[in-house]
């Protein structure tokens, strides 16, 4: 939910006044996907990262406002916490040298950064969740300072009238409490964005919803949260806790969760939206002046404010993003699953496994999810989360196999011709793929790599997780990918 926000007071008036806009913008919405008045699709990669920023210590540095001041780049902007800052990438075309093209624009974006954050006593540092970060370090007072974070902080605690508890089951134990939604700020991720047509949305939607689990088992880079070894990729579950507005009692009478991988296959974009209608209360009942039928009826494409607020305030895994670009609507694929890091390389062929996939089986004759429960892609990325290339992961044909065999044996070959088809050249698709090659044949990913310095560290936990992260911070500068990294 990138929109800023005033600071106010809701009433409840406002919420009435909301529900009847969001069910207006849904009705606009249907009319629109019937009458086809969508750009199609084109071979276009976007991208956001979140990234932490340490001080020299390797410990979070509450600094975001005066290094988003130094950058002085509009691409940049606040995340949650004051430790936290995002780029966007702008679109760019897969095709050719575009993925090789993609990265290194990261990198020279990255490296300014960098520069500009180390005259502020920061530094950039791309991972799942910051390894030394401390509970005292996700207090209230740790928020940014854009009101927007504070509206939606008084809203969830207003709709969960208690604390957040965290309880995490993993290598160790985590049990706590929180009395604000900054440890949502811990988790740092890559949200991969591929724009599709209305008519093939949902065919792309179910194929991201079915390699999620192989997408985290490669890529899972958070093994650490407030000094515990939980899981591979703790993000996930911390993710599904920080930002959950329900008590206890709620959650025992099957209210959804506004972390949401979803409960079923779709047959069209309009079914995520219906469900965000229905199912979720709104957090941030704010009205805009536009009619967006009157809008319609004069020919011009209508935003669509409440709607798109609403729906940004539900974290599904796989969200629907609608937006207007140059007064044309489009639709996107907007896929969360992924950590941010190791390096910019590691990112780079994260994103090109993904795309390479969503060329290939969106387009099956007989797709994935025909062939694959639902609930079995779920606990497919529960497992991943949890236990990384161990995991056991399901795949029609396959089975139940461990993760790296699914990867190896099934979806990389999927990824290379999915590549091929967005005409990305060879030698750019080996190099990113290879990378995720190699992580399933060493076993070595992000989490695996500070797993084991960690322990090989030994001696007090914060300072080993310290030494780690400054050990990580040198090597993710070289972009050399996690697995030729030494322990």
């Amino acid at each position: 939910m990138g929109r800023d926000v005033p600071v106010v007071v809701f009433s409840r008036e406002d919420r009435r006044k909301y529900r009847e806009k969001v069910r207006r913008c849904l009705d606009v919405f249907a009319q629109m996907l019937r009458e086809s008045r969508f750009e199609v699709e084109r071979p276009l990669a976007g991208l956001e990262i979140e990234l932490n920023l340490v001080n020299e210590r390797g410990e979070a540095a509450m600094c975001n406002a005066e290094v988003l001041a130094a950058i002085e780049r509009p691409d940049w902007a606040t995340e949650l916490g004051q430790f936290n800052i995002e780029i966007n990438i702008e679109p760019q075309e897969l095709g050719g040298d575009g993925p090789l093209r993609l990265e290194d624009d990261v990198r020279a974006r990255l490296n300014h950064a960098e520069e500009r954050a180390s005259s502020q006593g920061g530094h950039l540092m791309l991972v799942g969740i910051l390894p030394t970060l401390r509970e005292r370090d996700v207090e209230e007072g740790s928020l940014s300072a854009n009101p927007r974070y504070r509206l939606l902080n008084e809203q969830i605690f207003a709709a969960r009238g208690e604390d957040l508890h965290l309880c995490i089951e993993g290598v160790e134990r985590l049990d706590t409490h929180a009395d604000s939604i900054t440890p949502e700020a811990a988790c740092t991720s890559v949200q991969l964005h591929l724009q599709v047509s209305p008519e093939a949305f949902a065919a792309h939607w179910n194929a991201a919803q079915a390699i999620a689990g192989a997408q985290v088992a490669v890529a899972a880079n958070s093994p650490y949260l407030f000094g515990k070894e939980l899981h591979e990729e703790t993000r996930i579950a911390l993710f599904e806790q920080a930002t959950d507005t329900r008590p206890a009692e709620l959650k025992a009478q099957g209210v959804r969760p506004r972390v949401w991988f979803g409960e079923r296959w779709i047959t069209s974009v309009f079914d995520l939206f219906e469900e965000n209608v229905t199912y979720y209360p709104a957090l941030l009942p704010l009205c805009e002046d536009e009619d967006p039928r009157a809008e319609l009826e004069r020919g011009r494409i209508p935003q669509l404010h409440e709607l798109t607020l609403h729906n940004g305030t539900i974290y599904r895994w796989n969200r629907p993003v609608y937006a207007v670009v140059d007064g044309m609507p489009h639709l996107r694929v907007e896929n969360r699953v992924l950590p941010a890091g190791p390096t910019v390389a590691d990112i780079a062929a994260n994103a090109a496994f993904y795309y390479g996939l969503m060329r290939m089986l969106p387009y099956d004759e007989r797709p994935v999810w025909s062939r694959m429960s639902f609930r079995a892609a779920e606990d497919n990325l529960a497992a991943a989360a949890r236990l990384g290339l161990d995991a056991r992961l399901y795949w029609p044909g396959l089975g139940e196999v461990p993760a790296s065999e699914l990867i190896l044996r099934r979806l990389l070959p999927l990824a290379y011709e999915g590549l091929d088809r967005w005409g990305v050249h060879r030698p750019v698709a080996d190099r990113l793929l290879g990378i995720i090659e190699q992580r399933c044949l060493t076993g070595m990913t992000g989490a695996g790599w500070q797993v084991r310095r960690v322990r090989a560290e030994g001696g007090d936990r914060h300072e080993a997780l310290r030494a780690m992260t400054l050990d990580y911070l040198g090597r993710m500068h070289t972009n050399e990918p996690v697995h030729t990294w030494e322990v």
